[in-house]
């Protein structure tokens, strides 16, 4: 049996189909879904929609930048489970406005779902405001430490 179409030799380049000839796959979700949104960029929107739920009652919010990391910088100290912060503070210096960072992975790794995550990230955020302006952080939201 001659086959009178030699095979074709892999090229260098990326290939253009998968094995079964039907072409590489689209999305799995329309980038308007939910579904389409990385887990960090969940997490962003969370943390977002925190800081826009306080700064409606302290419009100097506006002012700080607030960060989310994945994991905190040890720099030389040791964390055991109870240590490990879910949040920090970087006071403002001169030409840069002062920081609220919040991590990603530790808050994530202490909840099951959406809705207690967005509880640890509101909790997270306002105890950090409070450090930063000095005040408690039931007087930065009233509602704070209620279920």
């Amino acid at each position: 049996m001659d086959n009178p179409v030699p095979p074709r030799a892999a090229g260098p380049g990326p290939r253009r189909r998968d094995r079964h000839g039907r072409g590489m796959r689209g999305p799995i979700a329309p980038p308007q879904v939910p579904l389409a949104a990385s887990r960090a960029e969940a997490f962003a929107d969370l943390v977002q929609d925190s800081v826009e739920r306080l700064e409606r009652r302290w419009p100097q919010l506006a002012d700080i930048d607030f960060l989310v990391l994945e994991v905190p910088h040890l720099d030389g100290r040791r964390f055991n489970d109870e240590a490990v912060p879910l949040g920090g503070t970087i006071s403002a210096r001169e030409g840069r406005p002062a920081r609220v960072v919040i991590y990603r992975r530790p808050v994530e790794i202490r909840t099951k779902g959406r809705d207690e995550r967005a509880a640890l990230v509101h909790e997270v955020v306002v105890e950090q405001v409070a450090e930063l302006l000095g005040l408690t952080p039931e007087t930065v939201d009233p509602r704070y430490g209620e279920d």
